[in-house]
């Protein structure tokens, strides 16, 4: 990313939470990549966006302070953790060791300021030198961790903060970051960690901490339904803090230049089976069980109940009338709860629609490419105040779109040498280097092993990578899933060696496309094709063919064949057709 202010940033002082900057560092060196993308943004937000547009709005980065790069090589040289670090050891071996190691002196007397200036919850994340490049974005890669930051005591709310600043440290080499190295040109010795610590956008509910909206909005859309377009872009929403969305939970889904219409559910029933049903929010009280090698510490899962005993279901949700078999936008009516978002989006009660897709814009204007832009919405509780909801931008990256023109006819997806093809794929371009297949045995598939299936598939992976050997895989339900009764949860360096997906989905199972999870961003910058083949949908896998192929390997779940010719795969990221071919 270009352009970056730098040079506009202050130094982190104890006036820093009453100024009116959004933006202070610590220490010297490079701010990483995600913070460079913040801090040259900040200004174009501010310059380039009208706030009299949106009243009653207060619109910007949340209060962020970053903790440059030479304070990470001071810390990893003077506790001399070189050695661990670069090891193959377990992540909790590594996170231990960061975690008993001491951060330079000159940084603790900064960050005991933070903690004396500041105590409502903060978000500590990775800003690495190699983040948000657009073809290798290390999305999800690295830790995240948040901290009540509420404890009476001082002493306590400084130790929280100085174990995750260590945690994050440490998270840059876990097996995931290694891996993930693996697929790219990069060694994980050029990496090198900043810091961001930001606060939270919410609102304290009792014993909970929360914004009521967090989202992802993305200028390109790999899966338009009805009237939108790609380039109109999608939109995913969810309750409570956006680790629902990022790791491919149910959220609402929507185009921004269609924000009234509802995703194809085929019944209320079906919307009420398949949108959101619970959140995650940070705990405002100390964690029974104190436990610092656990990213999500102080997160907690809640319930649509838990959020209605809140009051946070305002300007979010839509009730179920069984009396009329329809839904209505409000809590007025009795019934089963759905989170529509209809009051904001149907209804405008305020406009953030309009704001997503003007910051889009200007997103897409100042990077010269399309964009994805995360933030969180946080409403006033407060009756008299001026300001109706907060929207806090918490990131921006380039998408990787290519504008490669590849045209699909319809008599491709039915010739006699198609193995497989689908009019739901995401991605752009054509491979024929492609022999090996890794595939999900249909006759020992059962959900209740998916997470050693992701195990059996990394074994074949490293292989595959070793041997710089690109295949198509293949398995059933969403890859990348938290759920692992969903698909297959597997983590990107899991898989990173395949250049196609197939998702075959099951019977009588609606799964949403979700974009906006890391698996998902990180299929998008490898341009890795994504298929997706509905069980009841125009288009089959030739399994019979795939089975006459030469078998290299078989585990338990999970069989490896190699094939006598290249297959040849062809996506047109412009109607969402793909087809493989058994040989070109």
């Amino acid at each position: 990313m270009t352009g970056s202010n730098t040079k506009k940033l202050i130094q982190f002082d104890k006036n820093f939470f009453k100024s009116e900057n959004q933006i202070s560092y610590i220490g010297n060196g490079s701010e990483g990549g995600k913070a460079k993308g913040l801090t040259f943004i900040n200004d174009v937000i501010i310059s380039e966006v009208n706030t009299e547009e949106f009243h009653n709005t207060e619109i910007g980065i949340p209060k962020l302070i970053i903790i440059r790069t030479d304070v990470f090589d001071a810390f990893i040289k003077d506790n001399e953790l070189h050695d661990i670090a670069f090891s193959e050891t377990s992540d909790n071996k590594i996170a231990q060791a960061f975690l008993d190691a001491q951060l330079p002196d000159e940084i603790l007397s900064d960050l005991k300021t933070i903690i004396s200036s500041f105590n409502d919850p903060l978000t500590i994340r990775s800003s690495s030198l190699l983040e948000d490049n657009m073809y290798e974005p290390f999305s999800g890669i690295y830790s995240t961790k948040m901290i009540s930051n509420n404890q009476p005591g001082l002493d306590t709310r400084f130790k929280n903060l100085v174990i995750a600043v260590k945690y994050i440290y440490a998270s840059t080499y876990f097996k995931a970051a290694k891996d993930y190295m693996k697929a790219t040109k990069h060694k994980i010795e050029e990496e090198k960690m900043a810091v961001m610590i930001q606060e939270v956008i919410g609102t304290r509910f009792n014993d909970s901490f929360y914004p009521e909206i967090s989202g992802i909005a993305r200028s390109y859309n790999y899966y338009p339904v009805g009237k939108a377009k790609p380039e109109d872009g999608t939109v995913n929403l969810a309750l409570g803090l956006g680790k629902t969305i990022i790791d491919g939970g149910s959220t609402w889904a929507y185009s921004p230049v269609y924000p009234k219409i509802s995703p194809p559910f085929g019944a209320p029933d079906e919307m009420m089976e398949h949108t959101q049903t619970g959140f995650w929010a940070i705990s405002m009280e100390e964690p029974k069980i104190l436990d610092p090698l656990k990213e999500n510490e102080y997160l907690i899962h809640r319930s649509l109940i838990d959020a209605e005993k809140d009051g946070s279901l305002k300007h979010i949700v839509s009730t179920y009338d069984s009396s009329s078999d329809s839904i209505k936008i409000g809590l007025e009516s009795k019934g089963p709860r759905i989170l529509t978002f209809a009051p904001v989006l149907v209804h405008n009660i305020v406009p953030i629609n309009n704001l997503l897709k003007k910051l889009v814009k200007v997103c897409e204007k100042a990077l010269n490419a399309p964009v994805e832009i995360e933030f969180a919405i946080s409403f006033s509780k407060d009756k008299e105040s001026e300001c109706n909801y907060r929207f806090g931008f918490l990131q921006v990256r380039p998408m990787a779109v290519t504008s490669k023109v590849i045209r699909i006819s319809q008599d491709e997806l039915v010739d006699d040498n198609v193995f497989t093809a689908s009019e739901n794929v995401q991605g752009n371009g054509e491979i024929n280097t492609i022999q090996d297949i890794v595939y999900i045995n249909v006759e020992t598939f059962d959900t209740k092993f998916t997470k050693q299936m992701a195990e059996e598939i990394e074994s074949i992976n490293k292989k595959m990578i070793d041997e710089n050997r690109p295949y198509l895989l293949i398995g059933f339900g969403r890859w990348g899933t938290s759920d692992p009764f969903a698909g297959i949860p597997a983590v990107w360096g899991q898989v990173s060696g395949a250049k196609a997906i197939i998702e075959a989905t099951f019977e009588n199972v609606y799964i949403e496309m979700s974009q906006a999870s890391r698996f998902f961003q990180n299929l998008t910058s490898f341009k890795t094709f994504y298929f997706s083949i509905p069980f009841a949908g125009n288009y089959s896998i030739d399994w019979d063919w795939l089975t006459e192929q030469q078998l290299i390997e078989e585990t338990r779940f999970v069989n490896h064949v190699r094939t006598e010719k290249p297959i040849y795969i062809k996506v047109d990221g412009r109607s969402g057709k793909g087809v493989i071919l058994k040989s070109k």
